[in-house]
């Protein structure tokens, strides 16, 4: 037994989901990082072990790699029916076969388990009651849709 072998194995606890609508895909090109791609984020809900609106002026901030591979780097915040702001950070990629990727961009309807769209989720807040969201680091699988992305948040243990 190596002292590896004593480490805890990581669990997945159901968080929440997300619902995030998505404007009009902005495409910067080829910046001096790489190909940049901007898509607005322009409301949403958040339900599950927390409940909130997501406001309107996020977005995520995609470099297109070569292979067509998709580095998303979202931000937006959220309300809660009390007042209390989130700001949720989402942190992953989206790959898949390039005709699903073609299939993708074009919008169309496409199984979510015939690619691959995982995130890292962080939550930062000053509300003391949701506190424990800040101590905690989310695992999300997603799906995109036409003019939304979906997701289902598990807590990391």
């Amino acid at each position: 037994m190596t002292p590896h072998d004593a480490l805890p194995v990581p669990g997945l606890e159901f968080a929440f989901d997300v619902t995030v609508d998505l404007g009009p895909l902005e495409d910067h090109l080829a910046t001096s990082v790489g190909h940049r791609r901007v898509v607005p984020i322009l409301g949403g809900r958040v339900t599950g072990g927390v409940e909130a609106e997501i406001l309107p002026g996020g977005a995520d901030w995609q470099i297109v790699r070569p292979d067509g591979t998709i580095e998303i780097d979202g931000r937006y915040s959220a309300r809660t029916a009390e007042g209390d702001l989130l700001l949720l950070h989402a942190r992953g990629l989206r790959t898949g076969t390039a005709d699903i990727l073609e299939r993708l961009g074009r919008g169309d309807e496409v199984a979510p388990e015939s690619y691959y769209f995982r995130t890292t989720v962080q939550i930062e807040t000053a509300a003391p009651k949701l506190a424990h969201l800040q101590r905690a680091l989310f695992l999300s699988a997603a799906q995109r849709q036409a003019n939304a992305v979906r997701y289902r948040a598990y807590r990391v243990s």
